[in-house]
């Protein structure tokens, strides 16, 4: 399903300050209906405070925010009416079961969907009086979009949904999310998984030290990176960093046991310039492969978040 033009998210000048931190800074996106927007960025680049911000638990110094054509900072509760939120962490009391927890949350709405509906939508029924301390972690991620569900929502907000999860859960939660796009629902997801970002989201906005720094499709941000290739390299003789650093074309370099790997802007002065460093250094070249970047890459060059920090 394409996203539809309709918007059920507009944020207009967000911005928050915390004393002399600036959170967010003049923050501008949208969501449409029918579409997965990825919120993206390194650890304090605002993500939390923007979602916070949206969802009505922290209340920005300036900005605008609509939900569903409503004005969430004057009519919180009848925006929040709209959105359903799957967080990394429930809160849930250990011994309340998926039923109780669903009719109890169903009791804060004016609408809401029966607990047997949603226990068998998101395959909890024979867990759904087994106490929460019971269930494993896919069986409480499951729990959660349930839960994220008991309103009807039109906007759904996703906060690191498959953190810890194993590859099995992993497809599972990738085929509710695509299926909440087909249903026409707005999704915000954050999440440090690169690979989960590209393959779900259709646009994503990534945030650096609470400015939104870049937005598009992930092939789109990808295309227009300066690193737009990434190469790997197996030499006789490992190499040095500070060798490759003169190169200008070349970023993002890595050495280590495996090899070199770096990303690249310009792949044919790039890879002249590194023949005649081999040459010069009498190292031989064993093994090459070029791919495209990564989104990964991408968001490491417009955050400048060196790569070893960043996978520590």
């Amino acid at each position: 399903m394409e996203p539809s033009p309709v918007k059920n998210v507009v944020v207009r000048n967000l911005s928050k300050s915390y004393g002399s931190l600036q959170a967010l800074a003049a923050v501008d996106f949208d969501i449409r209906a029918g579409e997965i927007f990825g919120l993206l960025g390194p650890n304090g680049a605002g993500k939390t405070t923007t979602v916070e911000s949206v969802l009505g638990l922290v209340r920005p110094d300036s900005g605008t925010i609509e939900i569903c054509g409503i004005d969430a900072r004057l009519d919180s509760r009848a925006a929040k009416q709209k959105i359903g939120v799957a967080l990394q962490s429930t809160g849930l009391q250990d011994k309340i079961t998926p039923r109780e927890a669903l009719k109890n949350f169903g009791s804060l709405y004016r609408t809401a969907v029966a607990p047997q509906l949603l226990l068998e939508r998101f395959g909890l029924t024979e867990k759904a009086d087994a106490t929460v301390d019971t269930l494993s972690g896919g069986q409480k991620q499951r729990l959660a979009l349930a839960l994220a569900f008991v309103n009807k929502p039109d906007v759904i907000f996703l906060d690191e949904p498959s953190a810890g999860l194993d590859p099995h859960m992993r497809r599972d939660l990738h085929d509710q999310i695509r299926a909440m796009k087909r249903d026409g629902l707005s999704v915000l997801l954050t999440t440090h998984d690169m690979d989960e970002a590209e393959q779900l989201c259709d646009r994503i906005a990534v945030l650096d030290r609470g400015r939104i720094v870049a937005e598009g499709t992930p092939r789109n941000l990808i295309a227009a990176s300066r690193s737009a290739m990434r190469i790997s390299l197996q030499t006789s003789a490992p190499l040095q960093p500070d060798w490759l650093a003169g190169i200008p074309a070349i970023r993002e370099i890595v050495c280590d046991d495996n090899g070199t790997q770096f990303t690249v802007s310009e792949v044919t002065h790039a890879l002249a310039a590194l023949v005649s460093l081999l040459e010069e250094r009498k190292i031989e070249l064993t093994g090459m492969r070029v791919g495209r970047a990564t989104l990964e890459d991408v968001i490491l060059e417009l955050t400048n978040v060196p790569r070893a920090i960043e996978t520590t």
